[in-house]
Formats: C-alpha cells, structure tokens, sequence
C-alpha cells in the first residue's frame, strides 16, 4: 500500500505555458499514477504561451482575482473567470489564458496528466490570434 502524502506548495518551477507554477501533486513529488494538481498565480499583465494538452483534461479553480481564458481551435473564443469559477478544459483543447487586470489571479489546476509537463504541447502558430 502506498504512502499517503501531505506537501506544503513551496519551491516553483517554470512551465512550458510560460508560467512559474508552485510545485504540487505530481508523479515527481509524490508517485501519483493519474492526477497532478499545482497552484498557480497569474500576475497582472501575464500571458501564457497558446498550448494544449494532449490526451489529458484539465480543471481549475479560481480562488482569487480575474482573468480571460481564449479556446478553440483558433482560439476564437473566450471566457472571463473570477474567483469561485469552476472550469473544465476537455483534453487536445487549445487555450491561452492571460491576465488583464490589477490583481493577481490565482488558481488550483488538476490535470489527468500525473507528470504534468508532458502533455503539453505549444502551438506558436496560435500566439497572434490573441490581442495584447
């Protein structure tokens, strides 16, 4: 039987997003087989690079501050999130999400991808599509 295992975010590390991601559940740091969670802060003017998820689904949810979320194919749409917002990435889905505001925006992403940066796949040829 494993061990359960109780961590205290801390230490940060650079996602291929383009965002710094403090350091959570994940196959590295505790051995999970199929969810990662971290926590992650978005500062005013931060942007994430257009990328997917290959083959994993991803929820989030929003406990501080505002931010807009681009998706789809050509990343033509677009969702305002606040805190208490629940949102669900369904896995292959292009996304890019940015804050525009004052306050950092911060948030706990789960992802069915236990290693987390794995999945993650860029898509540059998406970058000029969003505004800003």
């Amino acid at each position: 039987m494993a061990d359960c295992v109780k961590l205290r975010p801390g230490g940060t590390y650079s996602g291929k997003q383009g965002f710094d991601y403090f350091e959570g559940i994940a196959r590295e740091t505790v051995g999970s087989q199929g969810i990662c969670m971290h926590l992650l802060t978005i500062p005013p003017g931060g942007r994430a690079r257009a990328h997917k998820h290959e083959s994993h689904e991803t929820a989030i949810y929003v406990l501080s501050g505002t931010a807009r979320m681009y998706w789809g194919a050509r990343l033509e749409n677009v969702m305002e999130v606040a805190a208490g917002d629940l949102i669900y990435i369904p896995a292959d889905t292009p996304h890019l999400p940015l804050n525009d505001g004052e306050a950092p925006a911060v948030a706990v992403i789960a992802r069915t991808d236990p290693n987390e940066q794995e999945s993650v796949a860029l898509l540059p040829e998406l970058e000029a599509l969003v505004p800003g």
